[in-house]
């Protein structure tokens, strides 16, 4: 599994169950990034989940004709796993030449993945130095089952590209989110449809990566069994009241403020767990993403819980577009945040 090698021109491609998601990028990170091609396509959930021969051949064309759609002739893609489909940790072991540090995890891999090493693709990357403590090296290692990492090259290079790289999708949004010049920690937070993923980012790597189960969807049921409505309807004011208790009675906030109550917990218990490990270290803010940036009042309510300074990430920030670009990409601009770190890879960055 090729999580993190891979260079020369290439487009970023992100295809979840609600839309695709393609970018192509000029620049580097040096000199900064300029959008070149983009494209945002809807789908219908129950098309992106069908593992039918024609369902998939039906998803397949879709992204075939977004790629065309969006003027992308190179046939190299980077693409990203997501975090419900792989394993990631970061490990310390004892420092030691880069050579040597490598093929010793290498041979002790398999006590660091929750699967049989022969049913598993593994890759890892020397983060460097310990923060903590000089003498130990720490380590990211990622993992996927042999079947799934198969499926989707098979699917990728069955419609004719060239797969120079997967990665888990945490490490492609921290990439894209973490704000420029940021000294202290962040933890960069993606709320997505069935679960939230949680990276940690310090001194330019990530320390902690997890995922919270119980996303976007079980807000969407408790909305919808709390007010009497219909699922549709529930997302619709839970995206546009968000938490206002002035809004529909307080009761879309009413229904929420346990979960999120809930969530906000898991990212109290994450902030401490890093700083008990790292220990002269600071988290200067937390960085919301997915859903998690589309609720109004969301930042202000997990802000006044964990008491870290908490903001909307952008992933654009360090990408030039021109207002042409920007105003196609309204509305949906937040949902590139996988898809912008892909093509944001260089191997002088995690």
């Amino acid at each position: 599994m090729r999580l993190f090698k891979g260079l020369g021109e290439f487009f970023a491609m992100d295809f979840g169950t609600n839309s695709i998601r393609i970018v192509q990028l000029d620049g580097d990170i040096q000199h900064g990034w300029v959008l070149q091609k983009y494209k945002y396509i809807p789908v219908d959930a129950k098309l992106a989940q069908d593992s039918s021969e024609l369902g998939r051949k039906k998803y397949g064309d879709l992204i075939k004709q977004s790629i065309f759609d969006a003027g992308i002739r190179t046939k190299n893609v980077a693409v990203g796993f997501p975090a419900q489909k792989t394993f990631t940790s970061i490990i310390e072991t004892e420092n030691a030449p880069i050579k040597e540090l490598m093929k010793t995890v290498k041979y002790q891999v398999d006590q660091y993945i929750p699967m049989q090493i022969e049913e598993a693709k593994v890759d890892f990357i020397c983060l460097g130095t310990s923060p903590n403590d000089p003498a130990k090296a720490e380590v990211l290692i990622s993992s996927t089952t042999n079947k799934f990492a198969e499926e989707q090259l098979n699917f990728i290079e069955g419609l004719g590209y060239n797969v120079i790289a997967f990665e888990p999708e945490p490490l492609a949004m921290a990439r894209s989110l973490v704000p420029i010049g940021a000294v202290d920690a962040q933890m960069i937070v993606d709320l997505g449809e069935k679960s939230a993923d949680i990276v940690v980012v310090y001194k330019g790597a990530p320390r902690l990566v997890r995922s919270v189960p119980g996303g976007f969807e079980v807000m969407i049921k408790t909305v919808a069994n709390a007010l009497s409505v219909k699922e549709d309807q529930a997302r619709q004011f839970v995206l546009k009241f968000g938490l206002a208790q002035d809004k529909v009675d307080g009761q879309v906030f009413r229904a929420l403020d346990p979960i999120l109550e809930s969530f906000a917990s898991e990212l109290t218990k994450s902030a401490k767990f890093f700083q008990s490990k790292y220990l002269n270290s600071k988290m200067g803010g937390i960085v919301l993403s997915g859903y998690a940036e589309m609720i109004p009042f969301v930042a202000e309510y997990i802000e006044a819980k964990t008491n870290i300074s908490t903001i909307q990430g952008n992933p654009w920030q360090a990408v030039r577009v021109t207002p042409e670009q920007q105003n196609d990409l309204a509305g949906v601009a937040s949902e590139f945040a996988v898809a912008i770190g892909l093509a944001e890879r260089s191997n002088a960055n995690v």
